[in-house]
């Protein structure tokens, strides 16, 4: 199916009406990733309300947005889909605001990376027929609609859960939305869901900031730990720069499921301990080894719940000028760089410029174009030259 039969197919009216509730991160590249794939503009109106005016003023101004509601109110009565985008909690509450104003037409949907609780939430108001919980699996450290783009959701996996009273149409609706989104939808059951992003999204995040304050509590009165901390720590820690409010919420709202794998993965690390006191070569080899060969078998292709840093290392001689050369190299065929800077810890044994890019295809473009002119690039640990 292509982009125009896409959104043909996702509404017999004349114009496809799309409401908001919350405009973050997320919803805010939901909204743009609509407007730019969607191949009859004037057929899409799309509406949204947040308790920050300011914000969907901002999306109005930028012709993301065409109405700026004052409240969960009449501007939604007459939505083919509405998008529930405030954190988990929030959107329980605002799914009551929102009953009265709400047709039978509509197909509700959230981006939630917790999906039972809403689920059981939905089933209590009356309203699973028309709703198909969604979770796109991707984010960024950056939070809020100034940060969200398009392609936040290329090649993302967006996973679709339903019950077993959710009408088939409104997911194919929905299936066909994400499809024009440019993400890739998958259907699942919701308690499956919350089982698995537990296990790749929310643990990792709960790891992620324990190594952060423990490196905190750690280290000496001048810093010297945040100072060198650099290349492998920041890669595995980056997402400890999102959302502390959003984070409470998911481990309260999936408390159960992160806390089984809480235990399983303090069981692995008590025999990873062992391991290490009792100096057994065998068992720290295969333990590496394994976790080596299933991270390899992971697809670069696709993006997950948690975001891909598109970094690359570049090999330059210390001689003046050469940092100059490589950007106007990379500004003069069209990749356009989101930073650079030195590499002053040299975990990489030849890299020392680190140059990170806004989308993977930029990344592939200068992993091409920048050996080809005499800079050796590493990515991954692995050279490209």
């Amino acid at each position: 199916m292509n982009d125009r039969e896409s959104s043909n197919a996702c509404s017999k009216n004349e114009v496809f009406r799309c409401g908001f509730i919350g405009l973050g991160l997320i919803g805010g590249s939901i909204a743009r990733a609509l407007r730019a794939y969607w191949k009859e503009d004037a057929s899409l109106l799309m509406v949204a309300y947040t308790p920050h005016k300011e914000t969907v003023l901002s999306a109005v101004s930028e012709g993301i947005i065409d109405i700026c509601a004052d409240d969960i109110d009449g501007s939604f009565s007459d939505c083919d889909i509405i998008f529930m985008c405030a954190p988990v909690e929030d959107n329980n509450k605002n799914l009551e605001k929102l009953l009265p104003f709400l047709s039978e037409k509509t197909t509700l949907t959230d981006i939630g990376s917790v999906k039972t609780g809403i689920h059981e939430e939905i089933k209590r108001l009356g309203l699973s027929k028309q709703f198909v919980g969604g979770h796109p699996m991707t984010g960024s450290e950056r939070i809020g609609f100034r940060n969200s783009k398009a392609s936040l959701l290329e090649n993302a996996y967006y996973i679709i859960t339903k019950t077993e009273e959710t009408d088939e149409q409104r997911v194919e609706n929905l299936y066909n939305l994400v499809n024009l989104m440019r993400a890739v939808p998958v259907v699942v059951e919701y308690g499956l869901h919350d089982r698995v992003t537990a296990a790749i999204s929310h643990l990792p995040h709960v790891i992620s900031a324990s190594l952060v304050n423990l490196v905190q509590s750690s280290d000496n009165s001048e810093g010297l730990m945040r100072k060198l901390a650099a290349g492998g720590f920041r890669d595995i820690t980056r997402i400890s720069s999102s959302s502390p409010v959003m984070w409470q919420q998911i481990c309260l709202s999936n408390r159960d499921n992160i806390l089984q794998l809480l235990d399983d993965y303090m069981a692995v690390l008590s025999d990873m301990r062992s391991y290490i006191e009792g100096e057994n070569e065998e068992k720290l080899l295969s333990f590496f080894s394994s976790a080596r060969q299933y991270r390899e078998s992971f697809s670069e292709t696709l993006t997950g719940s948690i975001p891909r840093s598109i970094v690359i290392h570049v090999d330059i001689p210390d001689q003046p000028g050469n940092i100059a050369a490589v950007a106007t190299l990379l500004a003069v065929n069209g990749i356009n760089i989101k930073n650079i800077g030195i590499v002053h810890n040299r975990e990489f044994e030849h890299g020392t410029l680190s140059i990170e890019f806004g989308d993977p295809s930029s990344l592939e473009k200068a992993t091409e174009l920048l050996p080809s002119h005499g800079y050796p690039v590493h990515t991954d640990s692995k050279e490209l030259s």
